[in-house]
């Protein structure tokens, strides 16, 4: 009996694993499912562990061993997707940025979101001027420690912050001011919407990079925003698509593919590179699900989508889920006493360690000359990189490339061009961290799609930030034009290639279609099979016709020549 009970135990054990999801303010919710267990149920109990009612932002994102970034779908069996052993660790994280997070319906949604955008803040993923960056800043220490008191704040008490990936003691001073003058009386939550309403104003909003190159093999860094599709290559957003002119994506091994119009009689084809083939898989259903998502007026508009070419498969992708305009009018039909909300305050966080008590980074050394050190919120420090524009290939104009705008080519052959601060914009920065010109290839490999280079780094923070990539893409304009002309060069033996491949695709598959008809045929006419539908295609009068008229013939010529080369063989 004993032993039939522990036996039992055992199986119940089998059947069950252990998950850890660390939450925006970096506690750990943990809890035991069931081996087939889906992701919607793991995303519904954490839901109601924070008394989240506007949940369909957010989802689950994890790292697989080999370090490549997966959201968790909700749809499938989650022991399937980990490729891992148990027990598994995730992150909760805002899937999709709501287009106006200040107007969410609910302050303990606005709360999770002014967490994560305060996490994109830090890990340099939101980019904006020293000015904003004060405000947002100030805004920040209003919400975790309320109104200055100088008996608990004493001079330079804003240094001990970390906001952002570097910063200068001119900023904190900055800092300081504004928290001291201009917002006083402010609640936590009227800080936190105040923080969203300027956030939500930035061009890098709701930014989650995925580095890639250009067909140039420059670095370049696609991201979905709710507004559309965003390139940031060098320190420029070199294009922007809105979502209504984004027609298709498509990936082919770690090549991703953009097909837009942006005007009635022109349609473009943006091309990209991903470090691997997962990488570049991640990078396409993520743009499925924003362009879903943002783009569509009904979830029963959401049709399934293959990276495939006419006659194979490939990956097949299908969002499920609320779309943007169900959740906003969801939201206002949500009628109940405000939940309670529980702030992080000065807990010690890891991954965004702005509410720490800690050392601050030392400031950019002020210089002109190329960047080496890089900082985003020094804009009068700043350099101006040169940042070529990523080849569009016109599919109404022929296979030529767009050239770069004058102002471009302005930059490019600059190179030392300081920002002001009035100039310096959101898309004009220089995403953050350090890196020599020579590992600069380094941390290209090193990331994966954003993802860290380890999955305990992960679970210390959501390091999805594009770093090191702004510096030297070439610094005259006649390296440039040369570049430009071997790439159209290759881009058209490219193009000729994949049209000799798809030919011989073509050739296969009408091959084996009539090798198959060939077959059915000779099972049709010569077995003797007794089964039900082969018995009532034999009945026609269509086939006994075709049967005696003309294979019969066909078959005796067939034997005839056969016969007679046999007779050649044997009288040789």
């Amino acid at each position: 009996m004993l032993s039939r009970f522990m036996s039992g135990s055992i199986r119940n054990l089998e059947r069950e694993y252990s998950c850890t999801v660390r939450l925006l303010d970096d506690t750990e919710y943990t809890c035991t499912i069931q081996r087939d267990a889906k992701g919607q149920y793991l995303f519904d109990l954490i839901c109601h562990h924070l008394n989240l009612l506007e949940k369909d932002y957010f989802g689950i994102r994890y790292v697989d061993p080999d370090k490549q970034r997966h959201w968790l779908e909700f749809s499938k069996s989650i022991a399937k997707q980990m490729k891992s052993q148990p027990p598994f660790t995730m992150c909760l994280r805002v899937k999709f940025y709501p287009p106006e997070p200040a107007s969410l319906k609910e302050e303990i949604t606005r709360y999770l979101v002014f967490l994560q955008i305060k996490r994109d803040l830090y890990h340099g993923r939101l980019l904006c001027k020293t000015s904003d960056a004060a405000m947002l800043a100030a805004h920040i220490l209003q919400a975790e420690i309320g109104n200055y008191d100088p008996g608990k704040h004493p001079e330079g008490y804003s240094s001990k912050f970390q906001f952002f990936p570097k910063h200068s003691e001119k900023l904190e001073r900055r800092i300081a001011d504004i928290h001291k003058t201009e917002l006083i009386g402010q609640t936590p939550e009227t800080s936190e919407r105040n923080f969203l309403q300027k956030a939500q104003l930035l061009e890098t909003y709701g930014v989650d990079p995925h580095p890639c190159k250009d067909v140039s093999g420059n670095p370049a860094f696609l991201a979905f925003t709710p507004f559309g599709f965003v390139v940031l290559q060098g320190n420029k957003r070199v294009h922007f698509l809105k979502w209504n002119e984004v027609t298709k994506l498509k990936f082919e091994g770690k090549t991703f593919h953009v097909y837009a119009n942006q005007k009635e009689d022109e349609k473009i084809i943006l091309t990209y590179f991903a470090p691997t083939p997962e990488a570049c898989k991640h990078l396409w259903k993520c743009g499925v699900e924003n362009q879903a998502f943002y783009k569509l007026e009904k979830s029963s508009q959401v049709r399934t989508v293959s990276s495939s070419n006419l006659f194979f498969k490939g990956s097949r992708f299908r969002y499920s889920g609320r779309v943007a305009k169900e959740v906003m009018e969801q939201s206002a039909k949500i009628k109940r006493e405000p939940p309670e909300i529980h702030r992080a305050g000065l807990v010690p966080s890891r991954s965004c360690p702005s509410i720490t008590h800690g050392p601050r980074l030392s400031s950019v050394p002020r210089t002109r000359r190329r960047a080496v050190h890089i900082s985003i919120m020094e804009g009068l420090e700043s350099l101006r990189d040169s940042a070529h524009s990523t080849p569009v290939r016109s599919v109404s104009h022929g296979e030529s490339f767009m050239p770069r705008s004058r102002s471009q080519a302005t930059d490019a052959s600059e190179g030392t061009a300081v920002i002001s601060d009035e100039a310096y914009s959101p898309s004009d920065s220089v995403l953050p961290t350090p890196v020599a010109e020579h590992s600069m290839e380094l941390a290209v490999s090193r990331q994966i799609n954003g993802a860290p280079c380890s999955i305990e780094e992960e679970k210390e923070s959501e390091a999805g930030t594009p770093r090191g990539e702004g510096g030297d893409f070439g610094a005259d304009g006649r390296s440039a034009q040369e570049g430009a002309g071997g790439d159209s060069a290759l881009s058209e033996v490219e193009q000729v290639n994949k049209f000799v491949l798809s030919v011989l695709r073509l050739l296969l598959v009408t091959i084996g279609l009539l090798f198959v008809l060939l077959l059915l045929l000779i099972i049709l006419t010569e077995s003797d099979l007794d089964i039900a539908f082969l018995r009532d295609i034999r009945q026609t009068p269509e086939f006994e016709q075709f049967h005696y008229e003309y294979f019969c013939p066909l078959r005796r010529w067939f034997a005839c020549k056969l016969r007679w080369v046999g007779g050649l063989l044997i009288n040789k």
